[in-house]
């Protein structure tokens, strides 16, 4: 079955720097329902239009089709005594509020914290590299849904 609109489509994926070095691979196949329902990157799904299982997709991403430009307005200097207790580099805050901002902790120094909206990958073009594994139609309550069910996919 080729990949069409509404189609299930199930596949392994890697996502590498412009040097060719490995940034992410999943650990386990990836399912997603094809057809602008935002469940994987629009350049990308716009690739799969038409393959099938086995087929192998390798494509290079800009920022602006995969993670974003990086946005210097989403960095800001909070005092640590504003934040829990428990924050160090590397770590994750959230706003909690409905449209929830997640903040990446980029440095702590002189009783303050450098928290970072941006995606780690923002600003960077990648290449991404995708195999076929399984292509289905999508049930009635995937497609009202929006999102593939079962194994590999989002959960309600």
């Amino acid at each position: 079955m080729k990949i069409f609109a509404n189609a299930v489509v199930t596949l392994n994926f890697k996502l590498f720097d412009t040097d060719g070095g490995l940034i992410e691979q999943n650990d386990t196949p990836v399912t997603y329902l094809h057809g602008g329902y935002s469940g994987i990157f629009p350049k990308v799904e716009e690739a799969l239009n038409f393959r099938t299982t086995g087929d192998v997709v390798k494509l290079s991403l800009e920022p602006a089709e995969a993670f974003g430009d990086y946005d210097p307005t989403l960095v800001r200097l909070e005092p640590l005594a504003d934040l829990p207790p428990d924050i160090a580099v590397g770590g994750y805050l959230s706003s909690g509020d409905e449209e929830a901002q997640v903040w990446r902790v980029t440095e702590i120094s002189n009783g303050q914290a450098v928290l970072d909206g941006n995606h780690e990958l923002a600003g960077q073009r990648v290449l991404f590299e995708c195999t076929v594994l399984d292509v289905r139609a999508a049930t009635e309550e995937e497609i009202e849904h929006g999102h593939a069910h079962g194994t590999h996919s989002r959960c309600h």
